[in-house]
Formats: C-alpha cells, structure tokens, sequence
C-alpha cells in the first residue's frame, strides 16, 4: 500500500476523534442548561404577580408581540393590540393563559404564549389595629403567607382584638374587601388557608365593652 492510500483512513480517524472528544462538555452544557430551565420551572408555578414586577411576554413566530411589562399598582399593564390587561394574582400559567385566550379571540389562531418573570418587585402587606407589632411587612422571597402567618409576623392578636373580624382590604386586581372570622376558620380543619396578597392592608377590630 502507499503512501498516498494510508492518508484517508488517518483522516477520517482524525475527523472522528475530534467531535468525540468536545461531546462531553457540550452533554455538560445542555444538561446544566435542562437543570437551570428545570428549576425556574419549578419555582415559578406557586408565584403570582404582583405590582412592579417585570415580565417578558413573548408569542411564537409573532416577533412585533414580544415585550417587556412592568405591572401596575394594580396589577395592570398595556400589551399590544390588547391594550390593558390585568395580570396581577395570577400565577406565571394563568397570566399566560389569558393573554393567549385574548389573542386567540380577536387576533390570532391558537398563538403560543410564553410569559417569563424577569425581576420580581419587593411584596409587602400591612397589619394594623389589635395586633402587637402594627406596620409593613415583607412577603419573605416568591413563598405564600396566610392570613394567620400575617398576624403572627406582626406579634400576634393583642388582648383587645375580635379575631372573629378581621378585615382585609385588596387593591390587586380592583379594591375589594374581605371578612374573616379567625376563630371559625382555625376550627374547621377543612378551610382553606386566606392567603395575603402584596400590598393587602389587614386590619384587626378592637372589642368594644
């Protein structure tokens, strides 16, 4: 055999080592990137949007659509050809959702929507009235606090207060008013946990002799 004829081999040997030995750090690079994608995933389902968040709003193969929104006071924001949409208590999913039903209604066919948090606003909640510690409170990270973890955040009921009215005030989505009976809800092991919102003021009355 010559000379010539042992140089194809060799170089297709070469050609084939190459590629093999890069293979183990892209598997690294597409399995760290699976894991980081897994664990936003994971985090984001339980979190719902609040005033001054950011999200990233993106609709497939509709490049005009894509945008950045930073959501209200009332948990609105403006996105295009919908105008005004009210995406403040919804988690990731359900803000996705709405926006791709309004889409689909009026303006496009079955659109893909992608909605993704891209900086989270810091939540706070208020207690005043018969609580030990009144004032402002922060939401700790992207968890949820009930009601009765809101009190005790503040001290707890003071000697006072008429845990069977409680009053929550919400602007989310629009003011509204709620009434909790404290004492009712901690005897019925099958109520479900009032969970506070950012910006909710809860107010505690004062037992009158």
């Amino acid at each position: 055999m010559t000379a010539k004829s042992f140089a194809l081999p060799i170089l297709l040997a070469a050609l084939t080592w190459i590629p093999a030995g890069l293979r183990p750090a892209a598997a690294a690079e597409t399995n760290a990137t699976t894991a980081a994608a897994a664990s936003v995933s994971d985090a984001i389902p339980t979190y719902r949007l609040s005033p001054n968040d950011v999200v990233r709003v993106r609709v497939f193969q509709e490049d005009d659509l894509a945008t950045e929104l930073r959501l209200g006071r009332d948990g609105s924001a403006t996105f295009p050809l919908l105008g005004i949409i009210n995406l403040g208590g919804k988690t990731v999913d359900e803000a996705a959702a709405s926006i791709r039903e309004a889409l689909g209604k009026d303006y496009l066919v079955n659109p893909q929507v992608t909605l993704t948090v891209v900086e989270y606003a810091k939540r706070r909640f208020t207690v005043l009235g018969q609580v030990q510690k009144p004032g402002s409170y922060e939401l700790p990270g992207e968890e949820s606090v009930t009601l009765l973890q809101a009190i005790a955040m503040a001290g707890g009921f003071s000697r006072l207060a008429v845990q069977g009215k409680v009053t929550i005030t919400r602007v989310l989505g629009g003011k509204k008013t709620f009434m909790v009976d404290i004492r009712s809800a901690t005897s019925d092991p099958g109520t479900r946990p009032f969970e506070i919102l950012p910006d909710d003021t809860i107010t505690v009355a004062e037992r009158v002799f």
